[in-house]
C-alpha cells in the first residue's frame, strides 16, 4: 500500500508531471481553484476566532505513485470546537467495490472495473462549534469539489464535477435557513434555473440516514459526476459555488456566535453530531471511497466532531424546538 510522505512545506501542484505541463487545463485550474478557497475560508474562520484565538494548524503530504494534499484544521477555539478545510489531489487504480461505492448506478450497468482515475477534492467542515450551539452543530458542509477522471486500458477518458453544501444546525432559525437556500438559489440560477430545484431534492435524498429515516440537516445542494455540459461551464459553476461558502454561512455565525445557551442546548446539540458521525462513516460515499483506497485515514474522518452523544430511544416532545428540527430532517422543506 502506497504510503504518504510527510512535507515541510506544500508544493506549487500535486499533479502529475505530465498535467503540470499544462497549466490551463481544467484539472490545473480546478487545483488552483480549490487551494485558494482553501486559504480564504481558514483566513476567514480564524478572524471569526479573533485575535489569540485559535488558528489551523497544516499538514502537507505527497504520495509516492502522484497526488498528495493539504490538511489544515483548527481545534480548541472559542467559536470553533473543530474546523477542518482539506484538499487533495489523489491517482490510484480504482477497485471494482471502490467504483460501486463511489458510483453505484454506473457500476450497476458494468462500467469501471479496475479503471485508472485521478481525483481532486476540496472539502471545508466548518463548524463543530462550541460556543454556540444553537447557532451550529455541524453547521455548515461543503463535502466536496471535485474534478476526476478515468482511464485505462481499453477504458475511455471520462470526466465529472460534485460538489455541494448542506446546513446541519441543531436548531432552526429560520432567517438563517432561508438565507443559505437563498445564496445557493442564486448560484444556481445564474447558470440555469433548473438547477436548485433539482440540486435541493438530489441533497436531501443524498443526506439521508436510511437507517433512521432522517436527513442529517436541512438541505442545501449537491450534485455528483455532472458532465452534461461542457468542462468550462462546470468549471465556473464549481468555482462560483465553492466562492459561495463564506457568504452563505459566515453571516449566521457572525450573527449567532455570541449568544446564551444551556446544558440541555449543548446535550442536543451532541445528540445532532451523532446522526452526522453516523451519516458519515455510514453512508458519505467519499468516506467510503477513501476508506476501500487506502487514503490518508486522518483526512478521510477530519470532518468528524471532537465528541458527540448517543442516548437511549430519545424522543423530543412534540412542539418543542429539538421536535420542530427533527421533524423538518425527516420531512424536507421548501425554504424559498
Amino acid at each position: 500500500m502506497e504510503r504518504e510522505t510527510p512535507e515541510p512545506e506544500a508544493p506549487a501542484t500535486f499533479l502529475r508531471d505530465e498535467e503540470a505541463a499544462s497549466p490551463d487545463s481544467a484539472r490545473a485550474r480546478f487545483e488552483r481553484m480549490i487551494r485558494r478557497v482553501q486559504a480564504d475560508v481558514c483566513a476567514k474562520l480564524e478572524a471569526v476566532e479573533g485575535g489569540g484565538g485559535a488558528q489551523f494548524g497544516e499538514d502537507a503530504w505527497t504520495r509516492p505513485g502522484g497526488g498528495g494534499g493539504i490538511s489544515r484544521v483548527l481545534q480548541g477555539g472559542r467559536v470553533f470546537e473543530k474546523a477542518a478545510v482539506n484538499v487533495s489531489v489523489v491517482y490510484r487504480v480504482m477497485p471494482p467495490e471502490a467504483y460501486r461505492a463511489a458510483r453505484p448506478e454506473a457500476a450497476a450497468a458494468g462500467g469501471g472495473e479496475g479503471r485508472a482515475g485521478a481525483l481532486l477534492r476540496g472539502r471545508c467542515q466548518l463548524g463543530h462549534s462550541s460556543s454556540e450551539p444553537i447557532c451550529s452543530n455541524n453547521a455548515f458542509q461543503l463535502p466536496v469539489f471535485r474534478n476526476r477522471g478515468t482511464y485505462g486500458p481499453g477504458a475511455p477518458r471520462q470526466w465529472w464535477f460534485g460538489g455541494g453544501t448542506d446546513l446541519t444546525p441543531s436548531y432552526i432559525i429560520e432567517e438563517d435557513v432561508k438565507h443559505f437556500h437563498a445564496v445557493q438559489k442564486q448560484v444556481c440560477d445564474n447558470f440555469d434555473p433548473s438547477f436548485y430545484p433539482r440540486f435541493k431534492k438530489w441533497c436531501d435524498d443524498y443526506f439521508y440516514i436510511k437507517h433512521r429515516g432522517e436527513r442529517r440537516g436541512v438541505g442545501g445542494i449537491f450534485f455528483d459526476d455532472l458532465n452534461d455540459y461542457d468542462q468550462e461551464t462546470l468549471l465556473r459553476f464549481t468555482t462560483v459555488c465553492a466562492d459561495s461558502v463564506l457568504p452563505a454561512y459566515i453571516p449566521i455565525i457572525e450573527r449567532l456566535k455570541d449568544t446564551p445557551f444551556t446544558e440541555e442546548h449543548k446535550a442536543w446539540q451532541q445528540l445532532r453530531r451523532g446522526r452526522y458521525v453516523e451519516f458519515n462513516l455510514v453512508y458519505d460515499r467519499g468516506t467510503t471511497f477513501g476508506l476501500k483506497t487506502g487514503g490518508r485515514i486522518e483526512s478521510i474522518l477530519v470532518s468528524l466532531p471532537l465528541t458527540a452523544r448517543w442516548e437511549y430511544d430519545h424522543k423530543p416532545e412534540v412542539g418543542t424546538e429539538e421536535w420542530k428540527l427533527l421533524d423538518t430532517c425527516i420531512n424536507p422543506k421548501e425554504w424559498i
